[in-house]
C-alpha cells in the first residue's frame, strides 16, 4: 500500500531513511533534483553494491519554466504537437539542465558538509550506486519513491508519493 506524504504531519525524509536502511534497491521519479539535497540520503545507500539489484535508479523529469509554457502556448510554430523532440531541442534541454545544476553549485558559500556530499554523489554515480536518467519528452513532475525490500514478505515494495522532490527543502522539511 502506498503512503502519501504532505510533510506537515508525515515527513518523507524520515520514512525514506528508515526504509532505505532495510532496502536492497530503489526507484525514484521526481521533477527536480538538487545536488546538495542528495547528501540527506547518500549515507543510507553507502553499503549498496552498485549492481542492478543494489542501486538507486533516479528518473528526473524537469518541469518547464512558466515562460517556456507561455512561449509554447502562443507559438506560431505549433507543428510539433506529437510530443517528440528533435535533436536541437534535446541538446538545448540538456544544456539547460547542466546550467541549472551549475547554478545550484554557485548558490551560497559551500560548507565542508556540502563539499563532502558532492564528492559522495560523484563517487556513488561512478560506482553505479546511483543511476540518473533524464526524461525530456514532456514535463514530468511526479514524486514517486519505490523502495524494494525482498526480504520483507508482507511488504516487499514500499511506495511513497507526495509533494517532495529530491531537493534539500523537499527532503529536509
Amino acid at each position: 500500500m502506498p503512503r502519501i506524504f504532505d510533510n506537515i504531519t508525515d515527513q518523507l525524509q524520515s520514512a525514506l531513511i528508515r526504509t532505505l536502511d532495510n532496502a536492497e534497491h530503489a526507484d525514484f521519479c521526481v521533477g527536480y533534483f538538487n545536488l546538495r539535497g542528495w547528501q540527506l540520503l547518500s549515507p543510507h545507500i553507502e553499503t549498496w553494491r552498485g549492481d542492478e539489484s543494489s542501486r538507486v535508479r533516479l528518473l528526473i523529469g524537469m518541469q518547464r519554466t512558466p515562460q517556456e509554457d507561455i512561449r509554447a502556448l502562443f507559438s506560431l510554430n505549433r507543428s510539433n504537437d506529437d510530443g517528440l523532440i528533435d535533436n536541437a531541442q534535446l541538446v538545448r534541454l540538456k544544456r539547460q539542465i547542466v546550467e541549472d545544476f551549475r547554478q545550484q553549485l554557485m548558490l551560497g558559500a559551500p560548507t565542508n558538509t556540502d563539499e563532502q556530499g558532492l564528492r559522495d554523489l560523484v563517487r556513488q554515480l561512478r560506482e553505479g550506486k546511483l543511476v540518473v536518467k533524464l526524461f525530456l519528452r514532456y514535463p514530468l513532475h511526479a514524486k514517486l519513491y519505490l523502495l524494494h525490500q525482498p526480504t520483507n514478505y508482507s511488504a516487499p515494495i514500499h511506495a511513497y508519493l507526495g509533494s517532495s522532490n529530491l531537493t534539500f527543502s523537499g527532503s529536509a522539511t
